[in-house]
């Protein structure tokens, strides 16, 4: 199945510090890039892998879960382990969800955690209605590219694949029961307006993670690894990381 253009997973090699990023539901790496090409700018080993069913057509998505999803990231994540003295997490959106289940499964093999607009919680109608709407319709119009910057456009599908969608659920139970044992520090960036992830999620993170530090997004919507807030992250997820490494990064 041909890759839609800038839909491509991304790699870099530098130091004994590695990242994994996540992208989010329906979109692709493209929303993670110049995150991961900051941070390897800066000497961290990056790993952003293009998930199954992304990046092609919402059809072909339509035939994967989150299980889909979830190998692709743990396989990831054992590769840069497997190479790197020290392994962060990172996500945004959905890949975010994906990341903490990461660090609620590895434990201390992970370093620290850090998300942006994490998904957690079946907040929306449509994630609501999913499990039945599956039988009726293929597709619904699409959540990407919520984006507040002029000129900026995610490479998202323009329709939510159903039957992808109404596999959810399982993950958000899973990460939601498990959330105490991410012990790991974690960053969370949060938009304070965000028009596909409801405060909902950052909320149940706050009151069950409590070494969790929330910084909020004022200019930003959910795709704010793409906004205008995107320098922040991208700095403050690098300051992150250079205090909790146990290991100097390849340009310190």
């Amino acid at each position: 199945m041909p890759l839609m253009p800038g839909a491509e997973p991304y790699h870099h090699e530098a130091g004994q510090v590695g990242v994994l990023l996540c992208h989010g539901f329906t979109g692709t790496p493209q929303s993670l890039r110049p995150w991961g090409e900051y941070l390897a700018g800066h000497g961290v080993s990056v790993s952003l892998p293009r998930q199954p069913g992304h990046g092609t057509t919402w059809q072909e998505m339509n035939r994967t879960r989150w299980e889909d999803w979830y190998a692709e990231v743990e396989k990831a994540f054992e590769d840069l382990q497997g190479r790197c003295a020290d392994v962060f997490v990172a996500g945004l959106s959905l890949g975010g969800c994906l990341a903490l289940r990461l660090a609620e499964v590895h434990g201390e093999a992970i370093r620290g955690v850090v998300v942006v607009n994490p998904s957690i919680v079946r907040d929306a109608p449509l994630l609501m209605l999913a499990p039945v709407l599956k039988w009726f319709l293929p597709s619904v119009p699409g959540v990407g590219n919520d984006v507040k910057k002029p000129g900026v456009t995610e490479l998202a599908y323009a329709r939510t694949p159903v039957k992808a969608a109404a596999s959810l659920p399982g993950l958000w139970s899973l990460v939601q029961g498990d959330l105490v044992k991410v012990t790991q520090p974690l960053l969370v960036f949060h938009s304070a307006e965000d028009h596909v992830v409801k405060p909902t999620s950052v909320a149940m993170i706050r009151q069950n993670v409590p070494q969790a530090t929330i910084e909020e997004l004022t200019d930003s919507y959910h795709v704010a690894t793409l906004d205008n807030d995107a320098h922040r992250i991208f700095a403050g997820s690098l300051d992150f990381i250079r205090t909790h490494a146990s290991v100097p990064l390849q340009r310190d």
